[in-house]
C-alpha cells in the first residue's frame, strides 16, 4: 500500500473510531436524570421528638428565608468546624433580624463513620426546624448529595457550602449583595463564591505538573463549558428557589464537575450569574485525588459538552413534580 493509501485508511479507521465513539454516547447516555429517592431519603429525623419526620420539597412554596445544603463524605472530623461557625453567624444574624430565618441540610453521602451522628448533635442542641440531617443510603457524589440536598430545602436562597470549613461563612452577606444586584424578573439568579484573587498564591505552593493540569483544566472549561466565570469549582454557590429548581431537575453529573454542568445549564436558560471574590484556606483532608480528580473532570467536561451537543442529555423547561 503506498502513502496516499495508508493515509486515506487511517483516515477511514479514524472516522470509524468517532462514530462509534458518538453512537456509543449516544446511546448509553440516560435523557433526562434520575430524581429516584430510597425511601429512608424522605425522612430526617427529629431528635427530640425521637420520631422520623418527612422532608418537604422543592416544589413547595419557600417557607424559610435562607437553606444551606452542605454535602459531607467521611466529615464527622471536619464537620464541626464549618457548623459551628456557620451556626454561630447565623444565631447572631436571627437576633438582630429576629423575621430572619434560616436551615442547615447535612446531607451524608453514604459515609460509614460517624458524619450523621455529629451532625444530629447540632439538631439536638438547635432543633430540627434549624438543622436537619440526610443520610443517604449509598455514596451519590458531591453533586447528587447536593442535588438531593436541595430537593429538600425551604429556603427562598439557597446556599451549598463544603462541609470542610474552608470558606468564611459571613461572605454570604457578599453574595447575598449580589445576587439582589443580578437577579432577574423571574426571581432567578446563581452567585458563585470565587478564589481566584488568590490564584497566584495557590500557583506557587502547587507543583509545576498540578499547576498544568489547573490551568488545563481551567482551559477546558472555558472551551467546553463555562465562559465569563473565573472559579468553577468554588463550593459556596447561592441559588435562588427558582433557579436552584430548574438546574437541580436538569443537572446529570453527580461527581466533582458538577459545578461545571450546573453554570452550563444557567447560561444555557440565560440565567443571571454572578462571581464574588471570598476568604479562603486550605483544609487538610480534602476527598480530591490530586491527579486522578483533575482527570475525571477533565473527562466529564468534554462528555457534558459531547452529550448536550448531540442530544444525548436534553434540557426540561417544566419543573412541575411528576
Amino acid at each position: 500500500m503506498d502513502v496516499t493509501g495508508l493515509l486515506y485508511a487511517c483516515i477511514l479507521l479514524g472516522i470509524v473510531f468517532i462514530l462509534v465513539v458518538v453512537i456509543g454516547i449516544f446511546f448509553t447516555s440516560t435523557p433526562y436524570p434520575s430524581m429516584e429517592r430510597y425511601e429512608s431519603e424522605k425522612f430526617y429525623e427529629c431528635p427530640v421528638k425521637k420520631t422520623k419526620c418527612r422532608f418537604p420539597s422543592l416544589h413547595d412554596p419557600a417557607s424559610t428565608d435562607l437553606s444551606v445544603i452542605v454535602p459531607a463524605y467521611f466529615e464527622e472530623t471536619r464537620l464541626p468546624i464549618m457548623m459551628d461557625e456557620a451556626l454561630s453567624y447565623l444565631e447572631e444574624r436571627q437576633q438582630k433580624t429576629p423575621s430572619f430565618s434560616y436551615e442547615i441540610i447535612v446531607v451524608n453521602d453514604g459515609s460509614s463513620d460517624r458524619t450523621s451522628e455529629v451532625a444530629l448533635q447540632y439538631s439536638m442542641k438547635y432543633g430540627s426546624n434549624k438543622v436537619r440531617v440526610l443520610t443517604l443510603e449509598k455514596n451519590r457524589g458531591k453533586g447528587g448529595a447536593v442535588r438531593l440536598g436541595m430537593f429538600v430545602a425551604r429556603g427562598k436562597n439557597l446556599l451549598f457550602a463544603d462541609a470542610d470549613g474552608a470558606s468564611k461563612f459571613s461572605d454570604l452577606q457578599k453574595l447575598e449583595k449580589a445576587m439582589s444586584d443580578i437577579q432577574n424578573q423571574d426571581s432567578m439568579g446563581v452567585v458563585c463564591g470565587s478564589r481566584a484573587h488568590l490564584a497566584q498564591d495557590s500557583v506557587v505552593k502547587r507543583s509545576l505538573f498540578r499547576t498544568l493540569l489547573m490551568y488545563g483544566f481551567h482551559f477546558l472549561v472555558y472551551v467546553l463549558c463555562v465562559k465569563g466565570i473565573k472559579d468553577t469549582q468554588c463550593g459556596f454557590k447561592l441559588l435562588t428557589r427558582s433557579a436552584a429548581l430548574l438546574l437541580f431537575s436538569n443537572l446529570h453529573v453527580e461527581r466533582w464537575a458538577f459545578d461545571v454542568e450546573m453554570l452550563y445549564l444557567s447560561q444555557r436558560f440565560n440565567i443571571p450569574i454572578g462571581e464574588v471574590d471570598i476568604s479562603w484556606q486550605e483544609i487538610e483532608g480534602s476527598k480530591m485525588i490530586p491527579v486522578w480528580s483533575w482527570l475525571q473532570m477533565g473527562r466529564d467536561l468534554v462528555l457534558i459538552r459531547l452529550r448536550y451537543m448531540l442530544g444525548a442529555w436534553r434540557v426540561k423547561t417544566d419543573t412541575k413534580q411528576q
